[in-house]
């Protein structure tokens, strides 16, 4: 009978501490319990850290984590406004604020997982669709475009065209998707606390054309410059001449003043040597008579005078002046 007696007592012992077990269960400061009874939720969440009772045996404990978790998109190729088709990687923060709703509707994070992806997807093509691509890429819409600064002219913008105007920018079109999105992450008792554009690329198949676009439009810069440069060679180096010809032209008009003062002056020097006597006028006349001849006769010409020339005078003596010098002792 002790030995009976003894068995019992550790068989109720143990079925005691198995229902004190099954009774007792504690909430970490990071989880927030839902209770259910053969499944379905009784009572309301416990969200207060600590240990708890429970019904042992028929309800179960559901923990859900309060703290705010990640999403995290795969990759996926959609089209702008304009045509482009892209990449996009976004990433977003959220958290759950009713967690007897989300239990009832989505049951664990896999599921809210799944259920994001489908929403943020969605919500991501739709505002990408809806804008050109560089509202997606830019970051504000006051950010100028640095193709716009290199061509401020505007015939050159005329010439090799403009970017499209900004009108958003990322932010704004990150805050589109999450205003769509939150409302209807809601009803699942999620609250959607932050969406980012992770990665924005072009899709495999446009990015060579998109590249060959920037590269030519780089080269048309290019050229602009290379043509103003040379333009603005051509008109340094005609000033250069224009300059260049000023300045001989002054110098020439110098040198020929300075010339005729020095002519004038000769002149007078030779009007008043010249003009003392009878004999220093005939004595001129004949040294410049001979200069003369040397200027105008050479070895091979053949010159005829007139007898009256002025030219003639001298030669038409010159045989009897001979003469008169051999007669004499």
């Amino acid at each position: 009978m002790k030995r009976i007696g003894k068995t019992l007592f550790i068989i109720g012992m143990f079925l005691g501490l198995l229902v004190l077990v099954n009774s007792i269960y504690s909430v970490d400061e990071v989880e927030q319990v839902i209770i259910t009874q053969f499944g379905k939720p009784v009572g309301d969440p416990v969200t207060a850290a600590g240990l708890k009772m429970k019904v042992p045996f028929i309800q179960d404990v559901n923990p859900i984590d309060k703290r705010v978790l990640e999403w995290d998109g795969t990759p996926s190729d959609m089209p702008t406004k304009d045509k482009l088709y892209i990449s996009v990687d976004l990433y977003a923060r959220w958290r759950i604020v009713d967690p007897l709703q989300y239990f009832l509707r989505l049951r664990d994070e896999r599921s809210a997982q799944s259920r994001l992806d489908d929403i943020l997807g969605s919500e991501t093509r739709n505002a990408v669709a809806k804008h050109e691509l560089i509202e997606i890429i830019r970051t504000t819409k006051d950010r100028v475009p640095l193709q716009e600064k290199l061509l401020a002219s505007s015939e050159a913008q005329t010439t090799l065209g403009t970017l499209v105007p900004i009108q958003k920018g990322r932010r704004i079109v990150e805050k589109e998707i999450f205003d769509a999105a939150a409302q209807k992450v809601r009803v699942f008792g999620i609250e959607l606390l932050d969406i980012r554009f992770k990665r924005i690329n072009y899709n495999e198949s446009v990015r060579p054309k998109i590249y060959d676009r920037m590269i030519s439009e780089r080269r048309q810069i290019a050229e602009r410059f290379l043509s103003e440069g040379n333009g603005e060679a051509a008109r340094i180096r005609g000033n250069r001449v224009r300059d260049l010809d000023k300045i001989q032209s002054e110098a020439y008009r110098a040198v020929e003043e300075v010339r005729g003062l020095a002519d004038a002056k000769a002149t007078e020097i030779y009007a008043s040597a010249y003009n003392k006597n009878a004999q220093s006028i005939d004595f001129y006349e004949f040294t410049r008579t001979m200069q003369a001849f040397k200027a105008m006769i050479s070895a091979q010409d053949t010159l005829v005078l007139s007898t009256e020339s002025d030219l003639f005078q001298y030669l038409k003596h010159m045989d009897d002046r001979n003469r008169t010098e051999r007669r004499r002792p």
